[in-house]
């Protein structure tokens, strides 16, 4: 069955239009549900001006609806997913507001490393979102939130949000094994999981407060990215001194 979005019979006045062109002004008429067009005059490929991706933008059926997606289209369907995990990890904590804030510093922080190392953005931000999405299972559970507990409980919950949301397989498999051991890197890893793992030590030094001496011996040997470790020294020792 066709999406209704996409079936001309359900398609009111306006659904054809014309936009000029770009590069060279000439009028270029657009069908509602094309995400692209080349201008016929000077061959300029026109990104879709009015049109609302939607759903296109994270649903997994979108290819088949669409036909072959553009670059522009594959990268606001990435904007949109790590946006969508990040409202679904809110929702998931609720009035958790600890839990809330400690995930949107870690994906701010994960986000700058990643850009620098060359990471995957969207797979380093679903992961810093989820990262200790399993923590309210851990205490439920156990009745404590360590580290292994955390571990072993994030991945469903994980993996039920990201499948949720239209999530392809191979992302859904990297967030979930990130998660699975954030706190305990193997021998080698992955650029997206150190992103995570150098954010999360960031946050969680910043959370307990200690102190300049100990923080400039774990900046020194803990972190496994050399961004990670400079953005450590510019968070975490400008304000060790402002409190010493």
């Amino acid at each position: 069955m066709q999406c209704p979005g996409q079936d001309t019979r359900y398609w009111k006045p306006g659904a054809i239009y014309e936009a000029p062109c770009t590069r060279c002004g000439q009028p270029v008429e657009f069908f509602k549900d094309e995400s692209t067009r080349k201008c016929r005059s000077c061959g300029q490929t026109m990104v879709n001006p009015k049109m609302d991706f939607g759903c296109a933008a994270y649903c997994q059926h979108a290819q088949q609806c669409l036909g072959q997606l553009s670059p522009e289209l594959l990268a606001q369907r990435k904007e949109l997913l790590k946006d969508r995990v990040a409202i679904e990890m809110k929702r998931y904590f609720r009035q958790d507001f600890k839990r809330i804030g400690h995930a949107t510093k870690v994906a701010r922080h994960a986000e700058q490393i990643g850009r620098t190392e060359k990471g995957d953005l969207m797979v380093i931000l679903c992961a810093a979102y989820l990262h200790d999405i399993g923590i309210h299972e851990a205490e439920r559970k156990y009745n404590s939130t360590a580290a292994r507990y955390q571990e072993e409980e994030g991945p469903p919950i994980a993996r039920e949000i990201l499948t949720r949301l239209g999530a392809g397989e191979e992302v859904i498999e990297e967030v979930c094994d990130i998660i699975g051991h954030h706190h305990h890197p193997r021998p080698e890893e992955t650029v997206n999981f150190k992103a995570v793992y150098d954010a999360d030590l960031i946050v969680n030094l910043q959370e307990e407060k200690v102190g300049q001496e100990k923080l400039a011996a774990v900046i020194a040997t803990s972190f496994l990215t050399s961004s990670g470790r400079k953005l450590a020294e510019e968070a975490l020792l400008k304000d060790a001194g402002k409190t010493s």
